[in-house]
């Protein structure tokens, strides 16, 4: 189904596989998506800069520059440095799943999988960015500052970019300040799983979320064994 923002969400579908392209291609365009594709990463690059996407497939085997290397391009550019990615590979071992996650992936899905759950994954994670789940506008917590409507972090009046999965998952830790939060209910609200998957998926962004907050880091607390919260001292 489309965004509620907009009528038809624009995907990037990018995979050096032809099959790969028509099939979740096909399977997107059928869930009222529309749909753009790329077979390399220097065109997944060119292409998420001309047609700005709501989000990007991006697989991680791709000739001359790979998919972590366009990931880690797309997080440092301001024109893409927003834009949701789900990264898909054949790769099943850990350290490929936490490198695309370390390196600013919102999600990740291993080849085979299910076509049904690739577009339930697109579209949770595009609902991330216009569900507001009746937070307030804003949060102003000492020298952090964030202004949900314009997608804003501020830490000391400095500018932080987060990406709409670390983003949501401070809003939601914020609206939920002092209340302990296991990791489990993080994947439920934050990645919308109905199925619990590797909670590592949360540590990880929690530790990225941190490293970009610098001295506001102090402000999420980690309880052992259980999971985080917001603390204001």
């Amino acid at each position: 189904m489309p965004t509620k923002s907009r009528v038809m969400a624009k995907i990037l579908v990018v995979d050096d596989e032809p099959d790969a392209l028509e099939l979740v291609g096909f399977n997107l365009k059928a869930a009222g998506y529309e749909v753009v594709t790329a077979d390399d990463g220097t065109d997944a690059l060119k292409k998420a800069r001309q047609h700005a996407p709501d989000l990007i497939l991006l697989d991680v085997m791709l000739p001359e520059v790979d998919g972590l290397e366009v990931c880690k391009l797309l997080r440092r550019d301001p024109a893409t440095s927003q834009i949701p990615v789900i990264m898909l590979t054949a790769k099943a071992a850990e350290i490929d799943r936490v490198l695309g996650l370390e390196l600013g992936a919102d999600d990740y899905m291993t080849k085979p999988f299910s076509p049904r759950e690739l577009v339930l994954r697109v579209k949770n994670l595009l609902r991330r960015r216009t569900d507001s789940e009746e937070k307030p506008d804003q949060f102003n917590v000492g020298d952090l500052f964030i202004d949900v409507p314009r997608h804003l972090v501020t830490v000391a009046r400095k500018r932080i970019d987060l990406t709409a999965t670390e983003f949501k998952l401070l809003t939601t830790l914020v609206s939920r300040r002092g209340r302990v939060q296991s990791r489990e209910q993080l994947l439920r609200d934050v990645w919308e799983y109905d199925n619990i998957i590797d909670t590592r998926t949360v540590d990880t962004h929690m530790r990225r979320l941190r490293e970009k907050l610098g001295l506001a880091c102090r402000y999420l607390d980690t309880v052992r064994g259980v999971g985080y919260r917001f603390v204001e001292n």
